[in-house]
């Protein structure tokens, strides 16, 4: 029995995975390329199976990451063993345009001679980097500062508007106590 287990090594089994990372939403397209570059590069290089590549684009995030409040999505689905995961996250991780990543076994047990790879699924899409930061808020109008500070503006506008008109009235409203003061004189000396 000690013979046959020589012969013939235990299998070693893979599994699933998925990995979802976002990159900043201001990432150059030489960026985006060195990422895809090092993930293809991981992967062949440790034996996994790219199955599935989806770009989905620039979303909003569900909480601030640094002062970002979008990030670009992408997903990979793959078949690899674990020794794998490791260093595909290491890359990641040393990517400065990489800001978060996440990875989860979808299946157990798989048979990495199995895994079909459908060429179309593994084709990375080109990342849209058109600038449509218009509709991103600044930190100010986040936390509504640029309202106050617009209104207040507009209020010292008015208000120095007033001002000046008040001025005028004032003087005008001077002139007449005088005369009210010089009505009140008269009447007193009689």
């Amino acid at each position: 029995m000690a013979e046959r287990t020589l012969e013939q090594p235990a299998k070693k089994w893979a599994r699933n995975y998925e990995t979802i990372y976002i990159l900043r939403p201001n990432v150059e397209a030489d960026d985006v390329a060195k990422v895809a570059t090092r993930v293809k590069d991981v992967m062949d290089r440790m034996g996994g199976k790219l199955t599935k590549v989806d770009v989905w684009g620039k979303r909003r995030l569900a909480y601030n990451i640094g002062n970002f409040t979008r990030g670009i999505f992408v997903y990979l689905g793959y078949s690899a063993h674990g020794d794998l995961i490791a260093e595909l996250e290491r890359n990641l991780r040393l990517l400065d345009s990489v800001m978060r990543y996440q990875t989860i076994v979808v299946d157990e047990r798989i048979d990495l001679d199995e895994v079909t790879v459908d060429a179309s699924e593994v084709e990375w899409a080109d990342i849209e980097l058109g600038d449509d930061d218009d509709d991103e808020p600044t930190t100010a109008e986040r936390l509504g500062m640029e309202e106050r500070a617009e209104k207040a503006e507009a209020k010292s506008d008015d208000d120095s508007d007033e001002d000046s008109d008040d001025s005028d009235s004032d003087s005008d409203d001077d002139d007449d106590d005088s005369d009210d003061d010089d009505d009140d004189a008269k009447n007193e000396e009689e």
